[in-house]
């Protein structure tokens, strides 16, 4: 940088060459200002403020955590956001621009041997003093030079042993990454980290659309129920289907809901009484929901059916109790864990089966 800077300077390329060059910097500290704003500038502002903070949260985030992992340490997300907070108040009673954490600036840093947040008061120092004192100094500086620093400083950053290693072991989330990267570099910054969240989304979705479930069977030699699927040498108690469902219920995987409970009754090896679904992992019911269970307790009653829940939390069965199903369903349909239940049906109805764990 610095032989750039005198060379440029020597040969004033920045007017025989056309080089871009950084030129003279305004001198003195800018003035302490509170700054006003009419509601109709507040108005006209607020979309590109939202966006601002979006990729100021977004870029903190990610960058501490890449860094946080390098160095082996943790990262606390409140404590940052509560100093990017400050820093911005400070910066806008200066006349100064909304900040975050700098996707360059740190590892140019990082590259220069800092180890501690005492580089940014020292950087902070030396601008002052460079603008107080010496304004003209970096005049001849060619812009290509900060943009080389930067770029070199920032590819300490490119993890391509992490992105095969994240192909290897889950392809979507690498093909997000790559989509982000490419979106960011040639649609835009703002656009690619949108096209990014809104890809993200739709994975999620589309994972609590078709969620993991299971029937289960007891597993001679093996405590509690497991998936028949994984252990098809599990015995199921005749009569008795034991449904787990592993996400919250919801309109988007209602219906695949009830179709896999009628699906699990119908192929049963014997003729089903109870059905008990394992919703340990049910952390939800929304309006949607609740009525395809009314739909399903209907329909499961008609063939003699009786619908039951098993290890339900205590929220998801208020919310099930201020909808009103439980009138229909019934107050009284909950175990608490899937052994209670099938105890449950064990004393309710003679059947024949013996546990591996029975004397």
């Amino acid at each position: 940088m610095a032989l750039a800077t005198v060379a440029s300077g020597v040969l004033d390329l920045g007017r025989v060459a056309h080089i871009a060059v950084l030129g003279p910097m305004p001198q003195g500290l800018p003035d302490f200002r509170v700054p006003t704003a009419s509601v109709d500038e507040i108005l006209r502002l607020l979309p590109g403020a939202i966006i601002i903070a979006l990729l100021s949260f977004a870029d903190t985030s990610v960058l501490s955590r890449a860094l946080a992992q390098r160095g082996g340490y943790q990262v606390s997300q409140n404590q940052e956001m509560v100093a990017l907070g400050a820093a911005n108040i400070a910066s806008g009673l200066f006349q100064g621009f909304s900040i975050s954490s700098s996707a360059s600036r740190t590892p140019v840093a990082e590259a220069a041997g800092s180890r501690t947040q005492l580089t940014g008061l020292i950087g902070a120092l030396a601008i002052a003093l460079l603008l107080m004192f010496a304004p003209t100094l970096l005049q001849d500086m060619p812009s290509a030079v900060l943009g080389a620093v930067v770029i070199a400083a920032c590819l300490s950053f490119a993890d391509v042993p992490g992105m095969l290693e994240m192909y290897r072991l889950r392809k979507v989330e690498f093909a997000l990454s790559v989509i982000s990267f490419l979106g960011v570099a040639f649609v835009g910054v703002i656009e690619g980290i949108f096209i990014t969240i809104g890809l993200a989304l739709l994975v999620l979705v589309w994972n609590a659309w078709h969620p993991h479930w299971a029937i289960l069977a007891r597993v001679d030699g093996a405590k509690g129920f497991h998936d028949i699927a994984r252990h098809p040498e599990g015995r199921q108690v005749p009569g008795l289907l034991l449904f787990r469902w592993d996400a919250q219920l919801f309109f988007a995987n209602a219906e695949l809901f009830r179709e896999q409970i009628l699906a699990a009754v119908a192929a049963a090896p014997t003729p089903i009484r109870w059905v008990v679904v394992a919703a340990d992992a049910i952390t939800d019911v929304d309006i949607t929901a609740a009525d395809v269970l009314l739909m399903l307790h209907g329909e499961l009653d008609e063939q003699g059916v009786t619908l039951r829940f098993a290890g339900m939390k205590g929220p998801v069965k208020d919310r099930l109790r201020h909808y009103g199903t439980l009138d229909t369903l019934g107050h009284d349909i909950f175990e608490p864990t899937v052994g209670s239940a099938v105890n449950r049906y064990r004393s309710l109805h003679d059947v024949d089966w013996k546990d591996w764990d029975e004397p």
